[in-house]
């Protein structure tokens, strides 16, 4: 007599369960995973992919390239007395400012440096598990209240990273503010001191070259002045030499007080080989390599007794000016001027522009510095501040 088994239940026959979902992140090794957060690079980012898993959270802090993109700046006067007229300020109120008017514009860039460079990760504290490394609990240097938001320094939010070895730092703006159509854009490198700057600066850009005037420059008196590749009477007379005295200045200031502000990342970080701390609006880029770091590490930098920044040295400067400078693709630069900055001690010669004329890497203003260091060049002097 044959004996028929009967499943208790019949739908698993019709509707049998599926196999297990495999995870293929588990079959990838470890070094396949860590070229995936390194490309993702942003600290946001790597501070979710912490929270997905405990082996995640074990490699998020051996990433070697890392990006902090700050969504706010701070500055000292956001904490004074509220009935302050100046607690209201910000670097964003002071970019439709115009640093026409030189010396106002130069006592506002001597600020006091930023409390906290950005408001990084979420407002929102994560759980004390081991996958939260990159939170940051409450009450721990670094994070300070501002407005019911909580606000985090760049050196509280990189402290769990262990082998960074490429940090860029992204700033929303840039600190200087200036009319709509002036360029100024500025590259510095440091060690512990400032080592070379160049500024790149022009009273208005013209996208349109059919509009302007070819290689001439005219005077208020509407009279055409050939450019003959010298500064004209009228550059010393209208404003134009001082406007540009204001413009390195202010470039300086903000390259040291970003400089300042790098100490304790630079010192914490000894792994670093490149650092890069510049703004969205590509106003000002500072640059550090592996021997700069190394150096303020071993070497303190010199503090300025007027606020938080770096000391300026004595300075050797060479400038370029064209009145009108025509670029390959169009551009006008008007006013175009061109400033090589480096210390009077320095063992390199400031007379060598080959450093200058690379100094930008973006159109068309890279090809406005090798158009600029081909022009007449004028000396300058200035003492450390």
């Amino acid at each position: 007599m044959a004996i028929i088994h009967r499943s208790s239940d019949p739908l698993s026959r019709i509707h049998p369960e599926p196999p297990p979902k495999i995870d293929h992140f588990d079959h990838l090794p470890d070094s396949i995973l860590l070229l995936v957060f390194n490309k993702i690079g942003d600290v946001k980012s790597l501070g979710r992919c912490c929270v997905v898993s405990k082996r995640f959270h074990s490699l998020i802090p051996q990433v070697e390239n890392v990006v902090v993109r700050v969504d706010c700046v701070i500055s000292d006067d956001d904490d004074d007395d509220s009935s302050s007229s100046s607690s209201s300020s910000s670097l964003s109120s002071d970019k439709s400012r115009s640093v026409s008017s030189p010396f106002s514009a130069i006592f506002r860039l001597i600020f006091k440096p930023l409390q906290a460079l950005g408001h990084f990760l979420n407002s929102t504290k994560c759980s004390s598990s081991p996958s939260s490394s990159l939170s940051i609990s409450g009450g721990e240097d670094g994070e300070i209240e501002h407005g019911g938001v909580t606000h985090h320094s760049p050196t509280q939010v990189l402290k769990n990273f262990d082998e960074i070895r490429f940090l860029r730092i992204e700033l929303p703006s840039g600190e200087l503010g200036i009319d709509d159509g002036v360029l100024l854009k500025w590259r510095a490198e440091f060690g512990s001191t400032l080592e070379n700057c160049v500024i790149l600066g022009a009273s208005s850009v013209i996208q349109d070259s059919s509009s302007s005037v070819d290689l001439t420059t005219s005077n208020n008196n509407n009279v055409v002045v050939e450019d003959n590749g010298s500064i004209p009477e009228s550059f010393y007379t209208n404003g134009g030499l001082k406007l540009r005295v204001v413009w390195t200045i202010s470039s300086l200031i903000a390259a040291s007080a970003r400089h300042y502000l790098l100490q304790p990342i630079i010192a914490e970080h000894k792994t670093l080989d490149s650092l890069v701390l510049t703004d969205t609006d590509g106003q000002g880029v500072l640059c550090m390599n592996r021997d700069q770091l190394e150096e303020l590490r071993v070497k303190p930098l010199s503090a300025s007794s007027a606020s938080k920044r770096t000391l300026v040295p004595a300075l050797n400067m060479r400038l370029w000016y064209a009145p009108t400078l025509e670029l390959p693709d169009g551009t006008v630069l008007k006013g175009a001027t061109l400033v090589a900055i480096r210390p009077s001690e320095s063992k390199n010669e400031v007379c060598d522009v080959s450093w200058v004329s690379s100094a930008f890497d973006e159109k068309p203003y890279g090809v406005a510095a090798k158009m600029l260091v081909k022009r007449r060049t004028y000396c300058l002097e200035m003492n450390s501040f």
